[in-house]
């Protein structure tokens, strides 16, 4: 393959990736998009490829076999709840990837059998400040700026390497937490790091021999991973959404890095497009939650909300528990019915038990809609991935802001499995620990139906006062029980 056919090749898988994030923008186009940016990612694997010539078409063909078959086996046997945990991991895998290339490139680039004799300059992917190198002689230096930028990607992606894996065991309720002196460890061991990389930067630079730059490497490795262990446990559990979403940003940041290092610009698009959508994402939501990224990392919410919520004065109170029969005659004869998804819908599977509830209420004439909050289940776009998944109209689908308008007109609104986003503490109390944080004002419609399992917290942790107020009836039970058992009871009602 030529330089101009690999160059067209990475325009071509440039141009996929946006037009891909372009279309992920959409319910109706995200599919679309999915496939568009797979493709890209494609056709610039093969195009480095073919550029580097590492492999052979036989050897290339069998990891392209390889690879695909272990992510679809990874998607199939993966459940829409743990996405969270399956992108972390792939964020941990893409930060090792990216400081693993970037250190051994450069480290081959300054061992003597590997350098360039005579030239002198920065070219695509090969730095060179000194002549005179041939093979067995002495190696060039590389650069202040070069060792810099691989010391960016050595400390960016370890630190995803780490920081991922502990968002992942947090994520199952089994990570690290907060000890005494986090704080200031993390201190010293970010100044430790800054001076590693300076020391990188100095090695690479100086010394003509892959030696002190291949030390400071490992060490800056070493720290970084310990500053990701230290930065993601003191975060509470409830954050964790928010940690991923952030530790993609720097996965993509560290490809970017390494697209510098290898002077492979596909490398370079994409890990830039990775990093912006990664921050867009965070700010998304952070916005949702009224909080900011600051407030994040360093509040530790979720890890001390169950000690400040809870214990009010809600657990003394009763709640008013209602019937599958009660909660079908209820909406049978309503005129508006708007369902709210959560977590606990995930969990059930219930998606299509929801969708065949909607399709009976409206062949009555009931209007139905789902309210969908932007940070609903564990990620945004979580509920509608999964009520795509039952064919459930986009048109249905309405958003946190153009919803709440209409709670007031509503006849029943059916929470399923959801909690803190539909929490009116968030609005009307400002001793909640998610005090600001948007919601949906489900409390505002004539009748509440919550299912639950129990009366137990959250994933923030903290109770919550919908569930006792006078317009709110509780259906204990497993979300996909219940739901079918209410679909039964309204199929006997329309026989009748």
């Amino acid at each position: 393959m030529t330089d101009s056919l690999v160059t067209l090749a990475y325009l071509v898988a440039a141009s996929l990736f946006i037009l891909g994030l372009k279309k992920l923008g959409s319910p109706r186009t995200a599919r679309a998009g999915n496939r568009q940016a797979a493709a890209g990612m494609l056709v610039g694997v093969v195009a480095a490829l073919f550029e580097t010539q590492i492999l052979n078409p036989v050897e290339l063909i069998a990891g392209l076999a390889v690879g695909g078959l272990v992510g679809v086996w990874l998607a199939r046997r993966t459940p829409l709840t743990e996405m969270p945990e399956l992108v972390a991991v792939f964020n941990g895998f893409g930060g090792a990837a990216s400081a693993l290339v970037a250190g051994a490139e450069a480290l081959r680039l300054l061992t003597p059998e590997t350098t360039w004799a005579g030239e002198i300059g920065v070219y695509p992917g090969r730095v060179v400040t000194e002549a005179g190198n041939v093979a067995g002689q002495a190696a060039s230096t590389f650069g202040v700026v070069p060792g810099l930028i691989v010391a960016a990607s050595v400390l960016i992606g370890t630190v995803t390497l780490s920081g991922s894996f502990v968002a992942v065991a947090k994520l199952r309720g089994r990570g690290p937490g907060a000890f005494p002196g986090i704080r200031l460890a993390s201190i010293v061991v970010g100044l430790a790091t800054l001076a590693m990389i300076a020391a990188a930067g100095w090695a690479a630079a100086v010394y003509p021999a892959v030696g002190w730059f291949a030390v400071a490497l490992g060490a800056l490795a070493v720290l970084s991973l310990v500053l990701g262990v230290l930065l993601v446990a003191p975060i509470g559990g409830a954050d964790m959404p928010v940690v991923v979403a952030l530790l993609n940003a720097y996965s993509g940041l560290a490809a970017a890095a390494t697209g510098f290092v290898l002077g492979n610009y596909a490398l370079i698009v994409s890990g830039a497009l990775v990093g912006a959508s990664g921050l867009i994402l965070t700010r998304i939501m952070c916005e949702a939650m009224n909080r900011s990224l600051g407030n994040v990392l360093l509040g530790g919410f979720g890890a001390t909300a169950s000690a400040s919520g809870g214990s009010g004065d809600e657990e003394d109170r009763t709640v008013r528990s209602t019937t599958p029969d009660d909660a079908a005659v209820m909406m049978a004869y309503a005129q508006k019915v708007v369902i709210v998804p959560g977590y606990g819908l995930a969990v059930a599977q219930a998606q299509h038990e929801a969708r065949e509830l909607a399709d009976l209420l409206q062949k009555e004439g009931v209007a139905v809609s789902y309210a969908i909050h932007p940070v609903a289940g564990r990620m945004p776009g979580h509920m509608n991935v999964l009520l795509a998944e039952a064919n459930v109209p986009y048109d249905q689908l309405v958003e946190m802001d153009d919803i709440n308008p209409e709670f007031g007109q509503t006849d029943v609104v059916l929470v399923v499995g959801a909690n803190d986003v539909v929490n009116p503490g968030a609005r009307d109390d400002p001793g909640s620990p998610i005090y600001g944080m948007p919601v949906l004002n489900v409390d505002e419609a004539q009748q509440v139906i919550v299912m639950k399992r129990s009366m137990s917290t959250g994933y923030a942790g903290i109770q919550n006062p919908l569930f006792f107020k006078d317009n709110t009836a509780m259906l204990f039970g497993d979300a996909k029980a219940s739901l079918k058992a209410i679909v039964g009871e309204l199929k006997t009602l329309q026989a009748a």
